[in-house]
């Protein structure tokens, strides 16, 4: 992986200069910390406003990455997806994080990593969803603002008793991945194209690729983790497309072996229902914050009326919704409080 790579990917000649590569580069979220950090390894002179934006880039991962390490030790949650990418990236070129990305064992590791990260660290804004119905699986996303909140973005870290989400319809969740760390990551990007609009891998997925090439892939094991994750034809189109731009190198080998996979997950897919019913994810709509209930292992999910569902969480209370970020009617909402309040004079 080197800078001609990226003056493919992002559509610009060598000849224009790091300047006009870093302009490119701004108009995708993250990437210019690449771009800034690529530069940076081939000496390219920079000034002290895009050196302190690289070093606060660079903090910003190492805080992730000591976050990930100690929430491993105190809770068992463990990094998916991005951080792990990151390490198979070469020395001195920074895989940018939007988010760190989490999987709780269980319900109880979730919430002991949430309340320790509520408690070691200002979050602001507290996310909650209900993925499925019986049994359920929850999502927690945290917020909190970054040293300079009107520069950079704030940190933000995802939570999940499910490492896997699937779609909702054809594609089930999948709690968790069990492989060697590279395949675990090459899962993780075709999961991230599944359900989504076919559009072509963005740079920093054809990235991720360039950089997993370096790993030994035993092919034909590879591809059957993949099928056995409802995953082939997403890891088929994404290696597809990142041939165009770089040598796949062991992952030819896994290509190939997907293709007998493929037509049988197809027809999987298209023997469901039509107009199956997606399976019901619930967000949380926030009641209030509340002192932290340390002694609680699990959220509690409370129905006071068929129309009305609550969902009680270590660190906060919240009115489940079908869609995100709605706002419930007040007549709704007044009754949620009420029934939270009867609640509360029954502890």
């Amino acid at each position: 992986m080197n800078t001609p790579l990226l003056y493919r990917l992002l559509g610009t000649d060598p000849a224009a200069g790091p300047a006009e590569l870093l302009h490119r580069a701004r108009a995708c979220r993250h990437l210019p910390h690449l771009v800034l950090s690529a530069l940076e390894r081939d000496g390219v002179r920079m000034g002290g406003p895009a050196r302190a934006e690289l070093g606060r880039a660079r903090d910003r991962v190492d805080r992730y990455a000591r976050l990930a390490c100690d929430l491993a030790r105190s809770t068992g949650v463990r990094a998916i997806g991005g951080l792990p990418l990151a390490g198979y990236y070469p020395a001195g070129l920074l895989r940018p994080l939007e988010a760190l990305d989490l999987v709780a064992p269980d319900e109880a590791a979730l919430w002991q990593a949430v309340i320790r990260l509520v408690t070691d660290h200002p979050v602001e804004h507290i996310d909650v969803s209900l993925l499925g119905e019986r049994p359920h699986h929850t999502a927690v996303t945290l917020h909190w603002p970054a040293q300079d909140p009107l520069v950079d973005p704030w940190y933000r870290v995802r939570l999940s008793t499910a490492a896997l989400p699937g779609d909702g319809r054809t594609v089930p969740v999948r709690p968790y991945l069990v492989a060697d760390d590279h395949v675990e990551c090459l899962i993780t990007l075709a999961e991230a194209r599944l359900g989504g609009p076919a559009l072509p891998p963005g740079p920093l997925a054809l990235l991720d690729v360039a950089a997993l090439t370096g790993r030994p892939f035993e092919a034909a094991e590879a591809a059957a983790v993949l099928a056995a994750y409802r995953l082939a034809p997403e890891a088929a189109g994404l290696l597809d497309h990142a041939a165009e731009h770089v040598p796949l190198g062991p992952l030819t080998a896994v290509r190939a072996a997907l293709a007998p996979h493929l037509a049988a997950e197809h027809r999987r897919r298209g023997g469901a229902p039509p107009g199956a019913r997606r399976a019901g994810t619930r967000h949380g709509s926030l009641l209030r914050r509340t002192v932290i209930r340390h002694t609680w292992g699990e959220a509690r999910l409370l129905t006071p009326s068929p129309s009305t569902s609550l969902l009680l969480t270590p660190v906060a209370d919240y009115l489940l919704t079908p869609v995100r970020g709605a706002d419930a009617e007040p007549a709704t909402r007044t009754a949620a409080l009420d029934a939270l309040h009867s609640w509360d004079t029954l502890c």
